[in-house]
């Protein structure tokens, strides 16, 4: 039998004291399992040995069954920006229910919703917008729409996309995993993330007009916050102009960098922009919108594409969402974007100061960007900002960030024991982020919680320095 390793004693341990100290979430997990496929409804909330069960939330703050008020730096995964309490999204909500749900019919609030939304994001390309319940719902009918559209069948998509539950391409399939998936059944063309060469030579061999669509996250938020280089962003919004297809922007998480979206702040605009998560106030919510000439297309008046959905026009998302957008104005988005700044700023001026980052990294403010490769069995090259002179090789604790979106990760084979274990230090701390290290930030996170993530960071360096220094 294998020794354990340093990280998995560590983290036994702190599943140990995890489970002492939340024993009624432990039962309540234990007895989900009767009704629930291991107590669970939503993936990506699994933690091991079970995940804490909430019993209330305000501002920015959580409370659980067995007592505790944690700190929330995740957000709802971004569809909780506002918090969990914002009066102004309460009151439109209950102005809402005062008026009766379930219409069977549209509303005035719809169309000032989607007037907002076309003003808000036209200058990622979005002149005409239509509603969904999801960001998945959102991915997979705007795939659909340039399927039908270009009458073609291949989709380019990238290593590390997330684009909703059935549109998942980690590196590992890629490279030809066999691990059950559930993404849909389309002709799907995989090239690596910001890799210009690659993705250039993999276009050349497909036949001529064949590739539909090009669907991609400007910022990969599952992934790992990572950010295209909007070298690449130009590249593919070049391509899609010399072959024909559509590109699709996948702004579900990074719409929320730029008052306009993401893709705005690079100068480049989509054929489709994709959206969901804080854009419907904190409400179930999806959009996508684009070209007037593509959403046109579904105008039912002209019996072209057809997109129903019961939900798309729900009276709650629709008066949380008009009045979201007003609290989550520029000034906001700036004012978010600088705090996530700063905190990856501290973040790496904790691991340039503990050794832990290379002698190579001197400016605590700089961006780590990843270039993927699929060939060699696949690789992920690691440069200072834009400059692919700058190569590093993988520190064994790292950050990667854009504004108010950022995600403290691992490196090297045991990166998801670490993982796990840093989770565990900050829930011992009081402070929920996502298993993954994902902490999107609130309009209610203050400069007083990310103080205690950064301390809480610097305790989990001081007390693993030497073994993770050891292994990188």
């Amino acid at each position: 039998m294998a020794t354990a390793t340093y990280v998995e004693n560590a983290l036994q341990g702190a599943h140990e004291e995890y489970s002492k100290r939340n024993p009624r979430s432990l039962k309540a997990h234990k007895d989900a399992h009767a009704h629930l496929p291991g107590g669970n409804t939503r993936t990506v909330l699994h933690v091991e040995p079970f995940p804490l069960t909430w019993a209330s939330a305000s501002s920015g703050t959580l409370t659980s069954i067995d007592g505790d008020t944690y700190i929330d730096l995740l957000g709802e995964f971004s569809a909780g920006i506002f918090g969990h309490s914002e009066p102004r999204i309460a009151e439109a909500v209950q102005v809402a229910l005062s008026k009766g749900w379930n219409y069977g019919g549209s509303s005035q609030t719809e169309k000032q919703f989607a007037q907002k939304v076309c003003e808000r994001f036209g200058p990622s390309g979005i002149e005409l917008v239509r509603f969904t319940n999801s960001g998945t719902e959102s991915n997979t009918t705007a795939l659909g729409a340039a399927l039908a559209i270009t009458k073609r069948r291949k989709i380019l998509v990238f290593s590390g996309g997330y684009h909703g539950s059935t549109l998942v391409f980690p590196m590992a399939l890629m490279q030809g995993s066999t691990a059950p998936s559930m993404n849909l059944p389309h002709d799907f063309v995989y090239a690596p993330y910001n890799n210009i060469p690659e993705t250039s030579a993999i276009l050349k061999d497909l036949p001529k007009e064949s590739l539909a669509a090009i669907l991609v996250e400007p910022v990969q938020g599952s992934g790992g916050c990572r950010a295209a280089t909007k070298e690449f962003l130009h590249f593919l919004r070049d391509i899609a102009d010399k072959t024909g297809a559509l590109l699709i922007f996948d702004e579900v998480m990074c719409s929320r960098l730029g008052d306009s979206g993401y893709s705005a702040t690079q100068g480049v605009r989509g054929d489709i922009i994709t959206l969901g998560k804080y854009v419907g106030g904190g409400m179930t919510f999806g959009a996508f919108g684009g070209r007037r000439d593509i959403m046109e297309l579904f105008d039912p008046s002209k019996n072209q594409l057809f997109h129903p959905g019961t939900y798309n026009n729900n009276v709650l998302s629709m008066h949380a969402g008009l009045v979201g957008l007003d609290i989550y104005n520029a000034g906001e988005v700036d004012r978010l974007n600088k705090l996530g700044e700063d905190l990856k700023t501290r973040v790496q001026q904790v691991l340039i100061d503990e050794c832990i980052y290379p002698d190579k990294v001197k400016n605590a403010s700089s961006n780590l960007i990843e270039i993927d490769s699929l060939q060699c069995g696949g690789s992920v090259q690691l440069q200072l900002g834009d400059d692919p002179t700058t190569q590093l090789d993988f520190p064994p604790m790292f950050i990667t960030a854009r504004g108010s979106m950022l995600n403290v990760r691992f490196s090297g084979a045991d990166a998801a024991n670490w993982q796990a274990l840093y989770h565990h230090h900050m829930l011992a701390r009081n402070i929920h982020i996502a298993v993954r290290g994902y902490t999107p930030l609130t309009l209610a996170a203050t400069e007083a919680h990310i103080n205690d993530y950064i301390n809480a960071i610097q305790s989990f360096v001081r007390i693993h320095k030497h073994e993770l220094i050891s292994k990188s």
